[in-house]
C-alpha cells in the first residue's frame, strides 16, 4: 500500500526521479517512454534502485480514467480498479534497465552529436543573451560588488545549500531563487532576496516571503505567471527574454554588478544538459560565455573556501579563557595580590569609589 504517481515524463529526469523518491510514491506508471535511449539519463534507474516499481504505459488514457485518490492496486504491468483491469503497461526490470543505462554510457559519442548540432541551431534564436540587447528594469535588489546566489531545483541543490552553510553565513549574499529553487532557499532557514521565473512552482507562502519578484515572459511578451501574481495581488517586474529563467536570474546578477555568481543546481555535464528535455541549451552556454570568470558552481565554491569562525565559539573560547585565569588568580597567593591591583586601579579609572 502507498502512493502511486501517473505521470506524462518522457526520458524521465535525476531531479524528478529524487522528487518522486523523496514522496514515497511506492509505484511510478509512466504514460510516456521513461528512456528513449537517446541519452543515459538517470531518472528511470535510481527509482528502481529505490525499490520504486515503475511501469511504461502504452498511452495517456489514465489521465481520463483516473482522479487524484482513487484506489488502484498495480500488478506486475496491469493497472487495477476495483478487481478489473483498466491498463497494461511494461515493467521497467531492474536488470534491463541497468544493462540499457550502461550501454548508452558507451554511445554517448551519438547523443553528443545531436545535442551539439541542435544547440547550434539554437544558438541564432537567442543570440540576444550574448549581445546583451535585452532590456532590464530597476530593481529593488541591490547586487553591486555583492555575491550573488542563484539557487535552481536541480541536482543535489539542497545538499549544496546545506554545505553552502557557512559561506552564505559569512557573506551574506543575495539569495536568488529561480521558480522552486525559493522554497528549497526557505527550508534550508534562509530568505530569497529575488524570485525569478514563470511562478509555476515556487509555494504560494514562498512568494509571499517578501522577496523581489521577477516573471521570467516569453520574447513576445506573453507571461502566465504575470497572471498568477496579479492574482495574488504581488507586486512584481517583468523581463521579456530568450532562454530559461536561471539564465536570466545569473544575467540579471551580472548586469546589476554582482561580483562573483555561485550557482547551486544548474546543471554541469552532458548529461544534467540533456536532462533538461529541452531542444537545445544554447542559452545556458551563452549565458555562461556572457558572464564569464565570476560564475562558479557551488561544488567549486564548497571546495576552496574556508570559513571563518562564528561569534559564538569565539567568544565561548574568550570566555573560557577568562574565567580560567581568575580560577588560577584566586587559587594563588601572588597572583590575587596583582588581581587586587588591577581591579582597584581598573575602579580608580572608571570613575569608582575606592
Amino acid at each position: 500500500m502507498g502512493d502511486i504517481a501517473i505521470l506524462d515524463h518522457r526520458d524521465l529526469d535525476r531531479v524528478s526521479a529524487e522528487d518522486l523518491i523523496a514522496a514515497g510514491v511506492v509505484a511510478v506508471l509512466n504514460c510516456r517512454t521513461s528512456s528513449s535511449e537517446r541519452y543515459p539519463n538517470m531518472g528511470p534507474l535510481l527509482l528502481i534502485q529505490a525499490g520504486v516499481h515503475l511501469v511504461d504505459m502504452a498511452d495517456d488514457r489514465l489521465f481520463d480514467l483516473l482522479h487524484d485518490g482513487d484506489q488502484i492496486d498495480v500488478v506486475g504491468g496491469d493497472v487495477r480498479r476495483a478487481g478489473q483491469v483498466i491498463a497494461t503497461g511494461a515493467v521497467q526490470e531492474p536488470v534491463e534497465v541497468l544493462a540499457a543505462t550502461l550501454q548508452r554510457r558507451e554511445d554517448i559519442g551519438e547523443a553528443l552529436e545531436a545535442f551539439a548540432k541542435n544547440t547550434l541551431e539554437h544558438m541564432l534564436e537567442e543570440k540576444e543573451l550574448l549581445s546583451g540587447k535585452i532590456e532590464l528594469p530597476r530593481f529593488d535588489t541591490d547586487f553591486r560588488d555583492r555575491p550573488a546566489l542563484v539557487v535552481v531545483r536541480g541536482v543535489d541543490h539542497q545538499q549544496d545549500l546545506e554545505i553552502l552553510r557557512p559561506y552564505i553565513r559569512d557573506t551574506k549574499p543575495v539569495l536568488v531563487g529561480v521558480d522552486g529553487g525559493a522554497n528549497a532557499i526557505i527550508e534550508a532557514g534562509f530568505k530569497p532576496d529575488m524570485i525569478v521565473g514563470d511562478m509555476d512552482s515556487a509555494q504560494e507562502s514562498t512568494l509571499r516571503c517578501g522577496a523581489e519578484l521577477v516573471v521570467h515572459a516569453y520574447p513576445d511578451g506573453r507571461a502566465p505567471g504575470r497572471e498568477f501574481l496579479e492574482s495574488l495581488k504581488l507586486a512584481h517586474k517583468v523581463v521579456p527574454a530568450p532562454g530559461t529563467s536561471q539564465d536570466i536570474a545569473m544575467l540579471i546578477a551580472a548586469e546589476k554588478g554582482a561580483e562573483l555568481i555561485v550557482s547551486v543546481g544548474s546543471q554541469s555535464n552532458l548529461v544534467e544538459f540533456m536532462d533538461k528535455a529541452r531542444k537545445g541549451m544554447s542559452s545556458t552556454f551563452l549565458t555562461r560565455l556572457r558572464i564569464g570568470e565570476i560564475l562558479v558552481d557551488a561544488k567549486g565554491v564548497s571546495r576552496l573556501y574556508q570559513p571563518r569562525p562564528g561569534y559564538r565559539p569565539v567568544g565561548l573560547l574568550a570566555g573560557v579563557g577568562v574565567a580560567t585565569f581568575i580560577v588560577i588568580a584566586l587559587a594563588t597567593p601572588g597572583l590575587r595580590d596583582v588581581a587586587d591591583l588591577l581591579w582597584l586601579k581598573l575602579r580608580i579609572l572608571m570613575g569608582g569609589e575606592l
